[in-house]
């Protein structure tokens, strides 16, 4: 088999798996059980990055990381493209904008409270009162664009939509933030969750996780 997923659990390699799903491609799954919350040694020494996803291509010899390449890699390799838009169509720009902001703004803007929380910050300061807007703000523009489409690209499910969702569903564990309020979202949420592939996928890389497709965050259960 050319392709070889290595999944993390509970991490942004939930991703890839379901990529793959949605395009038909076959792979090998590798999963890892955290340590007790972070990456295990054996995950990190896979690529220097020691973070997740990480893919490994055998046929080209090819280990690589980073969700938005992995993601773009795969579709233009293995699957013809689909699932990225071309610069012809009309909902090009609007997919390339939020395939990027997935994890250029809005999971950056997650990971920054729980860096706030661990210096110890009051939540008075000025730089957590501006993560805490920045964080309401980027709610608000998503919740806004999917109230008025079905997909983040517009009519079209893609790539975007599978980018994004890591951060609205299985990162609420690290950081529990509701979503209460935020319709648009919470009706997209359904929307995704019936999708056959994320369903197979979310069972094959976390078979006994509880999937956080409502308003309210998960609770981390203590192993």
């Amino acid at each position: 088999m050319t392709l070889t997923i290595h999944h993390l659990c509970c991490s942004q390699s939930e991703r890839i798996i379901w990529l793959c799903e949605e395009l038909g491609i076959p792979y090998e799954l590798k999963t890892y059980n955290r340590d007790p919350y972070l990456a295990p040694a054996e995950y990190k020494a896979l690529h220097p990055a020691g973070t997740a996803p990480v893919i490994h291509d055998s046929e080209a010899d090819l280990t690589l990381a980073e969700s938005a390449a992995c993601v773009e890699y795969i579709c233009r390799k293995f699957g013809n493209s689909k699932l990225l838009l071309s610069p012809d169509d009309a909902e090009y720009a609007e997919f390339l904008y939020w395939f990027h902001w997935a994890n250029g703004t809005f999971q950056p803007t997650l990971g920054r409270p729980l860096v706030i929380q661990a210096a110890g910050l009051d939540p008075s300061h000025p730089l957590a009162k501006g993560m805490s807007d920045r964080f309401k703000r980027s709610l608000s523009a998503l919740d806004e664009r999917l109230r008025g489409n079905k997909w983040l690209a517009g009519s079209q499910f893609t790539a975007a939509d599978i980018m994004v969702m890591f951060s609205l569903t299985t990162m609420r564990y690290f950081y529990g933030y509701s979503l209460a309020g935020y319709d648009g979202i919470l009706k997209y949420l359904q929307r995704i969750g019936a999708r056959e592939a994320y369903i197979r996928a979310m069972k094959k890389g976390d078979p006994e996780m509880e999937l956080a497709l409502g308003a309210e965050p998960p609770v981390m259960k203590a192993s």
